[in-house]
């Protein structure tokens, strides 16, 4: 796989950690980077030795401050559609990568930034990192999915009440209203996501897998879809190696040990 000028990746025993790496420009998400991304993504959408996906930002300011406003300064109606299409698909290949993916919100997270922590599975956030979509303030909308996902997450009033004024939140506030699942002091965030990237890792793959399915499935279909939908997914596990593994280990009182069969 060829080297990427805006990421740094590495693989660790089955954990893929992601590291935007353009921290003189904030971190912030130009056509080069989400192109990267998306190569990227689609590079390891059926590598089976990654279990899971950490996404961060290099060093201590920014996770991601934005998309590139020296891009967006010279787009129109069409090459502003061109540019919400690319990023709102990069986010919609993350959202449906089939293993989870994890956030590490080491800082600003804005705009494009607040889009891509949203498009994972999981955030965590560094208590110094600050979140928002503050797109007004340029006389554009969000275009990655904001306006879609945000209200999906903390209800319709506290979106509007972001979106609309362009605030800039706390990791506090965000973990209150339920922008982001839990906090951390700066310092422990990475260790904090490894800790859950590795819980994660010990687990069945096609359970997890089949579960963040049936999750995303669910969530934009009636519930007694989701049901039906969960109850088929649930038939199709207990086929499984991996169920009869699980079952068995419990039973014995051992440690299970997950093929992803």
């Amino acid at each position: 796989m060829s080297e990427y000028k805006n990421l740094l990746v590495e693989e660790k025993e089955g954990c893929l950690m992601v590291t935007i790496n353009r921290e003189k420009a904030m971190n912030a998400l130009n056509a080069e980077t989400i192109a990267e991304m998306q190569k990227l993504f689609s590079y390891y959408w059926t590598d089976d030795k990654i279990k899971v996906v950490v996404i961060t930002g290099t060093g201590p300011k920014a996770f991601v401050a934005g998309a590139d406003v020296s891009e967006l300064a010279d787009t129109d109606v069409r090459s502003g559609t061109d540019t919400a299409a690319r990023g709102q698909y990069l986010m919609k290949t993350i959202q449906n990568f089939p293993k989870p993916v994890i956030a590490a919100i080491n800082g600003f997270a804005l705009g494009g930034g607040c889009e891509l922590a949203m498009a994972c599975d999981i955030r965590l956030a560094s208590d110094k990192a600050k979140l928002g979509q503050p797109e007004v303030n340029l006389g554009i909308i969000p275009g990655y999915g904001g306006t879609q996902r945000l209200p999906r997450l903390v209800g319709r009033g506290k979106a509007m009440h972001l979106i609309l004024t362009g605030e800039m939140i706390s990791a506090e506030e965000a973990h209150r209203i339920g922008l982001v699942d839990e906090v951390y002091p700066h310092d422990d965030l990475l260790t904090k996501a490894m800790e859950m990237a590795e819980a994660i890792c010990a687990k069945a793959p096609m359970a997890v897998q089949t579960a963040k399915e049936c999750i995303n499935r669910g969530l934009d279909v009636a519930l007694s879809v989701g049901c039906d939908l969960e109850k088929v997914s649930f038939g199709q596990m207990c086929g499984t190696g991996d169920k009869n593994e699980g079952m068995e280990a419990f039973l014995e009182k051992r440690k299970p040990n997950f093929t992803g069969h």
